[in-house]
């Protein structure tokens, strides 16, 4: 009985540094997501989670073993990327090229099967980013990571608000100012604001500041407050 209790508490010590190795690993080599990835991140990521599972629950393994061979990985992982970023010839190599399915609006048979890839893997990419109808679309590319882009037609493509002459303003990105309650200083800060005008400004709208689930401000200066009200759909804005 004490020794599997020993070995329980073996096992979660192990998950512990697993999971530590990995995170710390992961962030080395980078954010891209599981969709993101060309077949070389495929392979690295996949032989790493094999090595933190068999490090998490084989016993008879080492510690250091396991997280040597996951440094070992995620260290040849980063460097492929610095190498791939500053030299075209080996990232041809390792992440490879986008490959060309529909070019002028002709599917291109051998390139389909170059790719591995069949005419009804083909339909339902169409299909799932807005295309019903092959003839509406000029090209096609099968990218490095195994997703498809699509170029329309030209008679087939939205009309843009340069195509329509129509002057815009630059949206930009809202910064949050408060969050679920508490306030962002830095946030703040960058926006040349004090906390005694954000009180003011939620005063004059009616809220107190633990009742504010979000506060956002954009780059004109208006601000806008969501209560933590569920009931409540509207939010002020600040001319």
């Amino acid at each position: 009985m004490q020794k599997e209790i020993m070995d329980l508490l073996d096992v979660i010590l192990r998950c512990l540094v697993s999971l530590v190795t990995l995170f710390l690993v992961t962030k080395m080599i980078g954010k891209k997501q599981v969709s993101q990835f060309s077949l070389f991140d495929y392979v690295i990521g996949i032989s790493i989670g094999n090595f933190a599972a068999e490090m998490a629950i084989n016993l008879d393994s080492s510690y250091l073993h396991g997280t040597v061979a996951v440094i070992v990985f995620g260290i040849v992982a980063y460097l492929v990327s610095i190498i791939t970023m500053k030299n075209l010839k080996v990232r041809k190599f390792i992440i490879g090229d986008p490959n060309v399915l529909i070019k002028d609006g002709k599917i291109l048979y051998n390139s389909l099967k170059k790719s591995k890839f069949d005419i009804n893997d083909l339909l339902e990419e169409a299909r799932i980013n807005g295309y019903f109808d092959i003839s509406d679309i000029d090209f096609a590319l099968m990218e490095a990571n195994g997703k498809i882009s699509f170029l329309p037609k030209i008679e087939c493509q939205n009309p843009t608000n340069k195509d329509l002459q129509l002057k815009t303003n630059r949206k930009g990105l809202c910064i949050n100012l408060i969050i679920d309650g508490q306030i962002i200083e830095k946030a703040l800060k960058n926006v040349h604001k004090n906390k005694n005008w954000l009180n003011h400004e939620l005063k004059v709208k009616g809220y107190k500041l633990d009742e504010v689930l979000l506060a956002t401000i954009d780059l004109e200066g208006n601000l806008k407050v969501y209560g933590k009200n569920v009931n409540d759909n509207s939010y002020d804005v600040l001319n």
